[in-house]
């Protein structure tokens, strides 16, 4: 069995008086290594104070600067670019539902009334979310005038971690594609916008739109897949009925 020598105790024998003589070497050592360490640290730190003080000097400035930034350019840019916007964003739900469609889609794309379209905003406030949303307003306006290649463009530069808006932009690329003859990267984006934010709105809706294609491209497994995943998921969605017709298409193909 181990023994343990009390605290505080005299050695009594000559073996422990050479263990603590031994002991208190090793602590001196190590507090003189400590020492050395520290004055080293000090010594390096007076060396190089200018170098230091700078240092932080210009993280001080360049978060100032950036705090300064968004405070006195940045917000203003953005109500600026906001209001803007707003006329375009009105040809743009005006075209929606009217017969001239085509002329509304233009002026939403290249202004009027005295007002930026959505390309100026593009140009003149890049940096902003109103410059970005434009971005997704033209692709889309572009797609509707069937310019199926500016459509791709504008649509592909848009970003948005929205759950709605990110994969209706992914969704159209692939519609862009479909019209353009290019049903295999048409596929990708229908896939990418079914994953993206998963929802009963946008999943099953590319969902069908990606089912097909790969019926399209006689990909008969992976139609199987993106319908049955409609049917079984989303049964009451508005796309389960056309979902099971393509099921059982897919299925006798495969």
């Amino acid at each position: 069995m181990a023994t343990y020598k009390k605290r505080g105790g005299k050695p009594r024998t000559k073996v422990e008086k050479e263990l603590d003589i031994e002991e208190g070497s090793t602590t001196a050592e190590v507090f003189n290594t400590l020492d050395e360490g520290a004055s080293k640290t000090e010594a390096w730190v007076e060396k190089n104070q200018k170098y230091i003080l700078g240092f932080i000097g210009v993280i001080a400035i360049c978060v100032l600067g950036y705090l300064a930034f968004e405070q006195f350019v940045q917000k203003p840019k953005e109500v600026e670019a906001t209001n803007e916007m707003f006329q375009a964003q009105t040809y743009f739900e005006q075209a929606l539902t009217a017969e001239a469609k085509d002329s509304l889609f233009n002026l939403s794309l290249t202004g009027g009334e005295g007002k930026y379209g959505f390309l100026d905003i593009i140009d003149n406030y890049g940096g902003t979310k109103a410059g970005n949303l434009s971005k997704y307003y033209a692709g889309m306006a572009y797609l509707n005038t069937n310019n199926y290649k500016e459509a791709i463009s504008y649509l592909d530069d848009f970003s948005s971690d929205d759950a709605v808006l990110g994969p209706l932009a992914k969704g159209a690329i692939g519609d862009a594609f479909v019209q353009l003859g290019q049903d295999d990267k048409a596929l990708s984006y229908y896939e990418t916008a079914a994953k993206m934010n998963v929802n009963e709105f946008t999943t099953p809706r590319f969902l069908l739109k990606a089912g097909t294609t790969a019926l399209k491209l006689g990909n008969a497994s992976k139609a199987v897949s993106f319908f049955s995943e409609i049917t079984e998921t989303y049964p009451t969605s508005t796309e389960a009925t056309k979902a099971t017709a393509g099921l059982g298409r897919a299925e006798a193909m495969n």
